[in-house]
């Protein structure tokens, strides 16, 4: 469907990420070898956070142009330093290429992106869409599913509670799913940001999840690898949360579990369940 990756820690240029790391963004959006599509090349996204961090809006840069294709990216990331900034590669399930579709997805000072799809999203759009507070209905300006997904996180709590926002979100979308007859409507990964902590997600209603990886602690990888010189670039805070390694070392990236919440923040991180229900197929 998609490739994702979101940083956070000391401000670093998203360019070491995006472009020059050996399994980079825009190398997965060429060949993504643990992506559903070995191609993704139907426009991408930027979003990144001033070096004040949590309570600021966020700047994105949306383009319909592959990654690979568009000179303003290695502009953009080559000159930009952020504490906290996510990045996109789409490909594309249905809705159109445009600029409002692509991620990640701002509302105030919180960013959102997805990986994966919510399945037979026409047949259950209607209802989804009306789902969300009127409040904010008139901020949907895309056709995505994963955007009615945010704005429904959002209506049902995601500023209060960013994975209890999201977990009502997605058990709505199963609730709605199966009563239409879809027998697992939910899949993917997604990230939630407010500027200082990063929430990812893996969990499908089949159980059968797209790929997420996220980095081990910055200064235990600087001691596997003492010789590695692009290593020094990440300050002791560094973290990533990605959809496959930027590499292909042993240690240096760990997979998120099935059903699993994983919390980055200052430096660490912790697992916690995820709508892990045992009598799921």
């Amino acid at each position: 469907m998609c490739r994702w990756l979101a940083y956070s820690g000391e401000p670093l240029k998203p360019s070491l990420v995006i472009l020059d790391a050996k399994n980079s963004l825009v190398a997965q959006s060429l060949n993504s070898p643990l992506g559903a599509e070995t191609v993704n090349g139907d426009g991408f996204g930027v979003g990144w956070y001033p070096t004040d961090g949590m309570g600021s809006k966020p700047a994105i840069f949306h383009s319909t142009e592959p990654a690979w294709n568009d000179t303003n990216l290695r502009e953009l990331t080559t000159t930009i330093t952020s504490p906290l900034f996510f990045s996109h590669v789409r490909a594309a399930a249905g809705p159109p290429i445009q600029q409002s579709n692509c991620h990640p997805f701002r509302y105030g000072h919180w960013l959102f992106m997805h990986n994966g799809a919510i399945a037979d999203f026409g047949m259950i759009k209607r209802d989804l869409t009306f789902a969300v507070d009127p409040s904010l209905y008139p901020e949907i300006i895309g056709t995505t599913d994963s955007e009615v997904l945010f704005y429904l996180a959002l209506s049902l709590g995601l500023q209060d509670d960013p994975i209890a926002g999201l977990g009502a979100a997605i058990q709505t979308v199963e609730k709605v799913g199966r009563e239409a007859g879809i027998a697992f409507p939910m899949q993917g990964t997604v990230a939630i940001s407010d500027g200082s902590t990063i929430w990812a997600v893996r969990y499908s209603s089949a159980g059968r999840s797209r790929s997420l990886f996220h980095s081990v602690d910055a200064p235990i990888v600087r001691e596997m690898y003492p010789d590695m010189k692009q290593f020094e670039e990440f300050g002791d805070k560094a973290q990533l949360v990605v959809s496959e390694p930027l590499n292909d070392l042993p240690g240096v990236f760990k997979e998120v579990p099935e059903s699993t919440a994983v919390i980055l923040n200052d430096g660490s991180y912790e697992h916690h369940p995820f709508l892990d229900d045992p009598s799921r197929d």
